[in-house]
């Protein structure tokens, strides 16, 4: 699928854009990522949006569907819900601590997450995206040359993130917006490879954000996709939403596995550390298979 015509249609995203890079001899990443910055909103307006909401839906590549909800706010705070059969798997961080709560496992009451689970969600957290303000948040970027994507012309970001995590960048050289990311990281011990696409950029508070994020594991045929209905911005959070929870007594644990369905890496996996993350499109995890029934459209 490709998304370059639709970016292109945005008004003014195109007409805003500097000249490409291309002519000159050697476009370097903060020439690139000014010209993104401008073309979705500039600066300023970023930087006026505080709090976003994105509510929408998940479809797995077996056409089972799920409800997502996304809750952030500036710098570092973000709530992430999956809701799927009645129950509702909570992962969030409040700044400095994670924690979750995992129906799907069995477990009713919050836990800390793993150290994995950690990572993964510090890196959610990043309110603006790894691009943005990369030099402040210990992030690495470099200009790795052009590519083409489905007849789309692209200039090359890499970016390794303050954990080693690396993902390389897909700019379109029309308009500068990243139309698709690979993500390279290591899942307890073993290295794991995704592509995400993305699209369907609408403005929110006069920032553009895509309403479409399409992801699959390197090498495979089948993909998770998310689509939002609405992103809204600057709404009210509370934030004791991003704590963890105050249990009146100790929470019984399961036996057996416990199951994670975490949205964010694609994949459904089962028995005691797997986890689901619908951005990486990856599962991991001890060898069983996870209580939660996978339904049809």
């Amino acid at each position: 699928m490709r998304f370059r015509y639709p970016l292109l249609a945005l008004a003014g995203l195109a007409l805003n854009a500097p000249l490409p890079l291309a002519a000159q001899s050697k476009p370097t990443a903060d020439d690139i990522i000014a010209r993104y910055m401008k073309t979705v909103g500039g600066a300023e307006k970023i930087q006026a949006v505080r709090t976003l909401r994105r509510v929408g839906k998940f479809t797995g590549e077996d056409g089972f569907e799920a409800q997502v909800v996304e809750e952030s706010s500036r710098p570092n705070r973000v709530r992430e819900e999956f809701s799927i059969q009645g129950m509702t798997g909570i992962n969030a961080y409040d700044g400095a601590n994670g924690w979750k709560v995992d129906p799907f496992g069995g477990k009713k009451d919050p836990e800390s997450l793993s150290e994995e689970e950690l990572r993964s969600i510090v890196e959610d957290s990043d309110f603006d995206e790894p691009l943005i303000d990369y030099k402040a948040k210990g992030n690495k970027v470099e200009f790795v040359g052009m590519d083409n994507v489905e007849g789309t012309d692209v200039y090359k970001l890499k970016v390794t993130l303050k954990s080693g995590d690396t993902r390389t960048y897909y700019m379109d050289t029309d308009s500068y917006v990243p139309i698709k990311y690979e993500t390279k990281r290591i899942i307890r011990g073993t290295p794991q490879e995704s592509e995400t696409t993305l699209g369907d950029y609408k403005p929110v508070g006069g920032w553009y954000l895509p309403f479409s994020l399409e992801t699959k594991q390197k090498g495979s045929s089948g993909s998770q996709k998310i689509t939002f209905d609405k992103i809204e911005f600057n709404v009210p959070i509370d934030t004791t939403r991003y704590y963890r929870p105050k249990q009146a007594g100790a929470g019984a644990s399961s036996s057996g596995g416990t199951a994670t369905y975490d949205y964010r890496l694609g994949a459904l996996g089962g028995a005691e550390t797997a986890k689901y993350d619908y951005r990486l499109g990856a599962v991991g995890g001890a060898a069983g298979s996870s209580g939660l029934k996978r339904g049809s459209r």
